[in-house]
């Protein structure tokens, strides 16, 4: 019987330097056909036997998403005009807004879920969520799926 993937998104703060660079190791791979394996792993300074370990196991989070749903939750302060700078960060990242469900605001702090297609195979997901982040007002920001 085989074991069922499990899959989780952790936040790149909490995640151990050798993951990372073999994520650094794999673009620079991909970036530049006549690397040598083992040229990358002296770039970024891991063994061979990291990055053969972890390689298949980790990836950036906007890999693939091209045509694909992805919901978050946000947890924002009730200020008039926030709800618009969401929905222009999210239009300049190509994303086609299907759902938006918006909690009555109680002390002055509202929840938002939103549900968006991913257009362009460019629009890098962590990227839009940092630009999301750093909006003055925005308390929390979770992603909860990705279809």
């Amino acid at each position: 019987m085989s074991e069922k993937n499990n899959y989780f998104l952790v936040k790149k703060k909490a995640l151990p330097d050798v993951l990372l660079k073999v994520v650094e190791a794999k673009r620079l791979l991909e970036a530049d056909k006549n690397l040598t394996v083992q040229a990358a792993m002296n770039r970024v300074g891991i063994s061979r036997s990291s990055y053969y370990k972890y390689k298949d196991d980790i990836m950036p989070f906007r890999e693939n998403l091209q045509g694909r749903t992805i919901t978050f939750m946000i947890i924002m302060e009730d200020v008039p005009g926030l709800l618009s700078e969401v929905l222009k960060v999210m239009a300049e990242y190509e994303m086609n807004i299907l759902t938006i469900l918006q909690a009555i605001p109680v002390n002055g702090v509202a929840s938002l879920t939103i549900s968006a297609d991913v257009l362009s195979s460019d629009t890098d997901i962590t990227e839009m969520v940092s630009a999301l982040e750093t909006l003055n007002g925005i308390c929390e920001l979770k992603l909860l799926s990705r279809e």
